[in-house]
């Protein structure tokens, strides 16, 4: 649906066949890849196969990747729960956290550091979801490839739309989100200090 111009609006339906109920409609037509599983690799053990392993090979723009470390990189959640949900991603095509060689959980670790830094800093959440899904089992959908969530939480971000609809209402188009991070990234040096608690803290 298109309004005068090009741009993109919302076609009123009354002129259209069907009965009047009172609801609007959000048609997320791009989401349907995600519920079907069109998106996920017939034989999830071939690298080949993997969007984890195809995106480093893109472009940033075109892979959606925010920042590229030597043994780990960043990328965008192509379903986001919440705008600017991130993953950590290992380049080798690992499926455990315990996988890891102690050069990559370094890296690994050190970018969800600065994944959380460059959101607080881009965006100001209010809190954060870090998490690991192990396994098919554990609710991984590409259970092959070892991600980490970075998701950024805000007062009010959970509305009804994903309760009734299984539907999250995002408001800006991912690559406006990939590239303002990447402009906003922080710096991932490990050797840097994590900051301890305050005298008097802990």
């Amino acid at each position: 649906m298109q309004q005068d111009g090009g741009a993109p609006g919302v076609e009123a339906s009354a002129g259209f066949a069907g009965e009047p109920d009172g609801f609007g409609r959000l048609w997320t037509p791009h989401r349907m890849a995600y519920i079907t599983g069109g998106d996920k690799p017939a034989d999830p053990h071939d690298a080949q196969q993997c969007p984890f392993c195809r995106a480093p090979s893109r472009s940033d723009a075109e892979g959606l990747v925010v920042h590229r470390g030597e043994r780990a990189f960043v990328v965008m959640n192509l379903y986001p729960y919440n705008p600017g949900h991130l993953l950590v991603c290992p380049y080798r095509h690992v499926s455990s956290y315990v996988d890891l060689d102690a050069a990559e959980l370094a890296e690994f670790t050190a970018l969800t550091r600065a994944a959380v830094l460059t959101l607080r800093a881009a965006s100001d959440p209010a809190g954060f979801n870090l998490g690991m899904n192990q396994g098919a089992v554990a609710g991984a959908g590409i259970a092959a490839h070892l991600h980490q969530h970075v998701v950024p939480r805000w007062a009010g971000d959970a509305n009804f739309l994903p309760v009734v609809a299984r539907t999250k209402a995002l408001p800006e188009l991912l690559e406006d989100t990939r590239r303002r991070l990447a402009d906003a990234w922080t710096s991932t040096d490990p050797a840097e200090p994590v900051p301890g608690p305050a005298a008097g803290e802990g």
